[in-house]
């Protein structure tokens, strides 16, 4: 069954400015759907419009095959939202914080107590009862507020930014949770993140926009095969030292903008391994120093930059 559908969704603001440009999509019950795109792509504005608290300027949304506008009311019992802020009152305990927010959305009592038995024990937070919450580090907020918003059994979980300066064990732990969520819970989870990695990892479903419109939906896996070519890839010591030789190799292997990446440059090879023997006797003949080169697979971030590129003023629409 479908979640979320949305069609030819437009968002115009009084100031002129278009957010939403025609934007289709579809959410699958129960998977987690990441959303990717640069600042300004729309993705604020979709995520305002899904959870009803902005209009559109026109188009339709639907959840669960109901009209989200029309059924407003219906459809906000059924959702919820985790804000890049958490919103855990550090002067309540972990249990009243939790039971605080059941009596918010009125659920009974008996209820709340059996399921924030359930997701504390679903979350690893038995630990950190007996503590108060203003000690508790950055990571084990954000679980708590996860379980928080699971204690009304929402239908669809929205997540905007979830692990946003988290190190990588916290966020390792932070997918886990996600995980959880979508296999206990059978909850869809709507998911906003810069992490390629993350969206990787974690999606059953990706999408990236552009200019307030989709342009490329499916799996990872075939996100991935949209690019049907091997990439070049140089790496250096020194993100400068990557620079210097960019202009060079520019002539040699046409390169663009975007195939320069911090210490490495990738690129889409056009003639195979001809570009990499190019590539390669330059480097040499001109003694650069440089770590490696290889012909590899392309990644979820070389179609990501690829599709988002300025370099790419035209991009044909995929959906897999």
């Amino acid at each position: 069954m479908t979640a979320i559908r949305t069609e030819n969704l437009i968002k115009k603001y009084k100031n002129g400015v278009q957010a939403l440009n025609g934007l289709s999509l579809a959410v699958k019950e129960g998977e987690i759907f990441s959303l990717l795109g640069h600042n300004g792509a729309g993705k604020s504005t979709l995520i305002h419009i899904l959870s009803t608290y902005q209009a559109p300027t026109s188009g339709l949304v639907t959840m669960f095959g109901k009209d989200i506008y029309r059924e407003a009311s219906e459809i906000r019992a059924q959702i919820s939202c985790v804000a890049q802020q958490t919103s855990i009152d550090t002067h309540l305990s972990l249990t009243e914080n939790m039971m605080f927010q059941s009596k918010l959305y009125k659920v009974p009592k008996l209820e709340a107590q059996k399921r924030m038995k359930t997701l504390i024990s679903c979350f690893g937070l038995e630990r950190y009862m007996k503590y108060p919450v203003s000690s508790y580090s950055g990571g084990v907020k954000r679980r708590l507020d996860l379980a928080l918003n699971m204690m009304t059994n929402p239908k669809v979980l929205f997540l905007d930014e979830p692990t946003v300066g988290m190190d990588i064990q916290s966020r390792m732990v932070m997918w886990d949770m996600m995980k959880k969520i979508r296999n206990d819970f059978g909850t869809t989870i709507f998911l906003t993140t810069h992490y390629l990695e993350e969206a990787d990892q974690l999606s059953d479903t990706i999408c990236i926009m552009k200019n307030g419109k989709e342009i490329l939906q499916g799996t990872p896996h075939s996100l991935r095969e949209y690019l049907r070519q091997d990439m070049l890839k140089i790496s250096f010591e020194t993100k400068e030292q990557a620079q210097d030789c960019f202009e060079p190799l520019r002539r040699v292997v046409g390169l663009k903008e975007s195939d320069l990446r911090r210490d490495k440059i990738i690129a889409g090879l056009k003639n195979g391994h001809n570009d990499l023997e190019k590539a390669n006797w330059w480097l040499l003949e001109h003694g650069i120093p440089f770590l490696g080169i290889e012909i590899m697979q392309p990644t979820l971030e070389d179609v990501f930059i690829r599709l988002t590129s300025e370099d790419d003023k035209e991009v044909s629409e995929w959906v897999f």
